[in-house]
């Protein structure tokens, strides 16, 4: 059974463990209730020996290094500080006050000039649409008068050419004369034309 545990992938902390809490440990670590290892028993840790005149040699470099960091640090800061009171306050507020105003006058200037231009190019394209379509108007009040004209026109050829057909009506006057011109002159419409609309066949009354 233990030959299988171990070629098995799962710990064996895993498979004697309790169902409940499973706490994994780190691995080359030994946890805070493992004994000193039986190697190391009799071992005494001593610290490696130390220079006295190197020691003070670097205790006096070591203060010399954070002296001369913290006055660097105080002289930027203090030099910060002063750029900020400048443009904050000082005369460097004015000027970029006085160089803002300028440029607000510049654009302000720019863009009335820029809103002429563009009305003056607005007007004109107002005014041409207006003369387009005032032409349009015209043209087209022109066409509708042609064409009322040409209405007129054929209304009156219509009612002339009625009047001509009037004349050849039958009218109770006329009936005894229209009904023995149709009898005197019997018309056959029993023909056959051709392509051309030739008359090629008609057969005789009786």
């Amino acid at each position: 059974m233990l030959r299988v545990i171990s070629r098995s992938q799962t710990p064996v902390i895993h498979l004697l463990a309790p169902r409940a809490v499973l706490v994994e440990t780190v691995r080359g670590r030994k946890s805070r209730t493992d004994p000193k290892a039986k190697s190391k028993m009799g071992r005494i840790k001593t610290p490696p020996p130390v220079d006295p005149v190197e020691m003070v040699v670097l205790k006096e470099r070591y203060t010399e290094y954070n002296l001369i960091t913290r006055a660097l640090r105080l002289e930027f800061k203090e030099e910060m500080l002063r750029k900020r009171f400048e443009e904050e306050v000082g005369s460097l507020a004015e000027e970029r006050a006085k160089q803002e105003a300028e440029e607000h006058r510049a654009l302000m200037a720019w863009n009335d000039a820029e809103n002429l231009r563009l009305r003056k190019l607005r007007e004109q394209r107002v005014q041409k649409e207006t003369e387009d379509k005032e032409m349009r108007w015209r043209e087209e009040a022109v066409i509708r008068q042609q064409e009322l004209e040409n209405y007129i026109k054929e209304k009156e050829r219509e009612i002339l050419q009625l009047q001509e057909e009037a004349k050849n009506f039958i009218t109770l006057d006329n009936l005894d004369q229209r009904i023995e011109e149709a009898l005197d002159n019997p018309k056959n419409y029993n023909f056959a034309i051709d392509k051309e609309g030739r008359v090629v066949k008609r057969t005789v009354l009786q």
